[in-house]
């Protein structure tokens, strides 16, 4: 910056020289000079210019960057939101696959009906192994019920419908309970009365698991009767699988 003063200085000076100072060329120099001053005055200016210029560029540029940010930030977020339905489609598409493989597959077919006596009468209890065999088998689609335990096993997951009725005299307690994996679910019961015999029924829907038990067996001392006539039964079906 001296050195640019001198200089200005210097020039100045050859410029306000006396007229007929030095040779005729002189003016020439005068003008050569009052340009290189004037460029000189000018150079402050450009460089402000381009400095301004620079600081626009740089603000254009941080600008850019700042919305290239924001852009990546946002392609992030729906890359995850894409993964996310991605997963949701996929499992959707495997509850459709196992829909149509279970609608393409008929239910299976399990229903018995079963009675006491397969022969004669038949008086059971009281007695300590209280378990109610029925002998006399009506229906066992799909072999569910075993005849030799009277035990009914769930071969599929699903809801079940049972029902069964009980015949006794007045001498004992008449009724039976209905068993679900030797849990007591519902049941019917009668004193011992006046009237010389009772009888009764009850009905239930069970959601059973594929191996699930259910069976019959009589009160504590209590008795009940079976001919040919099917007094005493059990039946079950299934109402659909779960």
């Amino acid at each position: 910056m001296e050195f640019r003063a001198s200089l200005l200085l210097t020039l100045l000076g050859f410029l306000f020289v006396k007229p007929g100072f030095g040779q005729r060329g002189d003016m020439d120099i005068r003008d050569t000079i009052e340009k290189l001053i004037k460029n000189l005055q000018d150079k402050p200016k450009d460089v402000e210019t381009q400095q301004n210029d620079f600081e626009a560029l740089e603000a254009r540029l941080n600008a850019t960057v700042d919305e290239l940010t924001r852009q990546k930030a946002e392609m992030e977020s729906l890359k995850k939101e894409n993964e996310g339905l991605q997963m949701r489609l996929n499992a959707s598409e495997g509850e459709i696959d196992k829909l149509k493989q279970s609608s393409g597959k008929a239910a299976p077919q399990i229903a018995f009906s079963v009675s006491l006596a397969n022969f004669g009468e038949i008086y059971r209890g009281p007695c300590t192994d209280k378990t109610l065999v029925f002998k006399r088998i009506l229906s066992n689609t799909g072999n569910a019920y075993d005849q030799n335990t009277g035990i009914f096993t769930a071969p599929v997951n699903g809801l079940y419908y049972f029902s069964f009725s009980s015949y006794g005299y007045n001498t004992h307690v008449v009724g039976a309970i209905l068993m679900k994996n030797a849990v007591r679910q519902i049941s019917t019961y009668d004193d011992p009365s006046i009237d010389g015999s009772d009888s009764s029924s009850n009905a239930v829907v069970l959601q059973l698991a594929a191996g699930d038990t259910v069976h019959m067996e009589l009160w504590d001392n209590g008795r009940v009767f079976d001919n040919l006539n099917g007094h005493t039964t059990f039946s079950g079906f299934l109402l659909f699988p779960m």
